[in-house]
């Protein structure tokens, strides 16, 4: 019960000395309020440019890893074993679907960019060729209309897809379905309009895309040697099963390429695992060099607090001496200033996490970047303002407690 009648009383000693000081107090919590700013919001910004990769990367395709061709040559010549010369094909596409248990699917892609017209707007864009498949594989929905027949896939008939953001540049309110637009120099008949992707993890717009069959993609947008195609992309079954996939797709690879133990693969398969990694490494990076500005910050802020505590200590050393005269002891002077320090910087902290929710409001309201404030940042940046009240608060309230009496009453 004293103990808490000596806190009680220490608070409202200090809450009084802080009143008394308004200009002096404001400015000692501002080093604080912004290093707890800069701690939080770092946080934040780290916590949602991840939920913003994660949701990305959950865009391109669940459970998706993409193939591409690259060349595998050691020297001039190829090697006994044979090699295929930095080539995929269709036929490579099958040979995974069917020996690649782990694999839910796989389809080929062929891309290029061209002009698009429909009456008198036009679009430059991305074509892709591919199958049916790459939209299961990609978890892509048709949000108006259909994809391609399996008849029209297999003629080359002249049908194609539409992303929604060629969709919008190209008949704004119309309905897109059944209408014809011209690809290059020629006509394509749309048959449906695509889900909104939105944004790439490598910043491109998925939505602006046309999509049509390999076989047209060859016949009238790039002709391609042997059915060739620029990459594949392949499904895992289920996440866990990635590795297994990624391991079964390129053993099945390597034995339709013939190719030999030792020689190296002349395909490369990139993961999304691979691809958060990287962005991880980079913002990690990004978020420690920001916290430790945020450190320098709560430093100086520390120093702050030390410097004007010791200014408040030579103040009142004779209201110190007054207090001990009358029976105030060293643990209630020492308390006092601790409570008053560790004050200061709570209040400094408060102030820096409310600033901080301000930021990253108007940041995502203004600027649409995804920031997510982390209730354990917060806690972090709170308990951290208050462990510097006390750490850079000890000194002061020690010399503050060992001051003889006798020698602070004869200060003025």
């Amino acid at each position: 019960m004293n103990r808490l009648y000596a806190f009680v009383s220490a608070l409202r000693m200090s809450m009084v000395a802080i009143a008394r000081n308004k200009l002096r107090t404001g400015l000692t919590m501002l080093g604080i309020l912004v290093g707890v700013a800069a701690v939080v919001v770092t946080t934040a910004l780290g916590a949602g440019a991840r939920h913003r990769i994660d949701t990305q990367m959950e865009s391109l395709g669940s459970n998706t890893m993409v193939v591409i061709p690259q060349s595998n040559q050691l020297t001039g010549a190829r090697g006994a074993q044979g090699s295929s010369g930095g080539r995929l094909t269709e036929a490579d596409v099958r040979a995974i679907v069917r020996g690649a248990t782990s694999v839910a699917g796989a389809a080929p892609f062929l891309r290029s960019a061209t002009q698009v017209v429909f009456e008198d707007k036009n679009a430059y864009t991305q074509v892709f060729g591919t199958t049916r498949d790459y939209f299961a594989v990609r978890g892509w929905g048709v949000a108006n209309g259909e994809t391609w027949s399996e008849a029209a896939e297999l003629s080359g008939e002249r049908v194609c897809m539409l992303g929604s953001t060629v969709a919008a540049e190209l008949f704004g309110t119309l309905d897109p379905v059944g209408r014809t637009v011209r690809v290059g120099r020629y006509p394509f008949r749309v048959a449906g309009v695509l889900e909104t992707k939105g944004e790439s993890p490598f910043g491109t717009d998925q939505d602006d895309v046309i999509m049509m069959s390999t076989a047209a993609f060859r016949s009238h947008v790039m002709w391609m040697w042997r059915r060739t195609v620029h990459g594949i992309l392949v499904a895992a079954k289920d996440k866990d099963l990635n590795e297994r996939a990624r391991a079964q797709t390129e053993s099945v690879l390597r034995e339709q390429h013939r190719l030999g133990e030792g020689t190296p693969s002349d395909f490369v398969i990139r993961t999304q695992a691979e691809f958060r990694a990287s962005q991880d490494a980079i913002y990690g990076t990004l978020s420690t060099l920001l916290l430790a500005v945020g450190a320098v910050s709560l430093l100086v802020g520390g120093i702050g607090i030390m410097n004007i505590m010791l200014v408040s200590v030579a103040e009142r050393t004779r209201e110190i001496g007054i207090r001990m005269a009358v029976g105030a002891r060293e643990h209630d002077i020492l308390l006092e200033f601790l409570v008053e320090s560790t004050l200061v910087s709570l209040l400094g902290g408060i102030m820096g996490t409310i600033a901080a929710a301000g930021i990253v409001a108007g940041v995502a309201h203004f600027v649409g970047w995804s920031m997510r404030l982390e209730p354990a940042a917060l806690a972090i940046a709170l308990g951290t303002s208050s462990a510097i009240g006390i750490a850079f608060g000890f000194f002061p309230a020690r010399r503050a407690a060992r001051l003889e009496p006798i020698a602070a009453l004869g200060r003025e």
